[in-house]
């Protein structure tokens, strides 16, 4: 078994996050599934959050995340199609949110120049 029981373990690195996938089993014997984000902040520091699902509990888990998923598709393609019934553009709204203030112990830190970031439609990737 390794550390702290991991019995399996999954990364998927995104631009900011990083999402782990920890398969585990307690001291009593127990399996379980723990989903840990892990997101950068300001300075060298890490925000960190985690869910932890049983093994006996998983499939009415996995019902609630693929009714979820349903869903969010489901209602995609609903704005799809009403953006085009207006004849909208349907590229994607980017809003920029100020930065919170930093705590007094990081005001001599360096600002971070803003990231940019280009947004290319669906129908612009297949062209390519």
């Amino acid at each position: 078994m390794g550390i702290r029981g991991e019995l399996y373990t999954t990364k998927i690195t995104l631009d900011n996050r990083t999402y782990f996938f920890n398969v585990k089993e307690n001291r009593t014997g127990d399996v379980f599934l723990q989903v840990v984000e892990s997101k950068s902040t300001e300075g060298a520091d890490f925000d960190r959050h985690a869910i932890v699902v049983f093994e006996d509990d998983m499939q009415k888990f996995l019902q609630g995340l693929e009714s979820s998923l349903g869903f969010i598709e489901k209602n995609r393609k609903t704005r799809v199609k009403e953006a085009a019934e207006r004849g909208d553009n349907p590229k994607k709204k980017i809003v920029r949110r100020k930065p919170a203030e930093a705590p007094a112990t990081k005001e001599s830190a360096p600002k971070k120049a803003p990231r940019k970031v280009t947004v290319i439609s669906k129908k612009d990737q297949k062209a390519d």
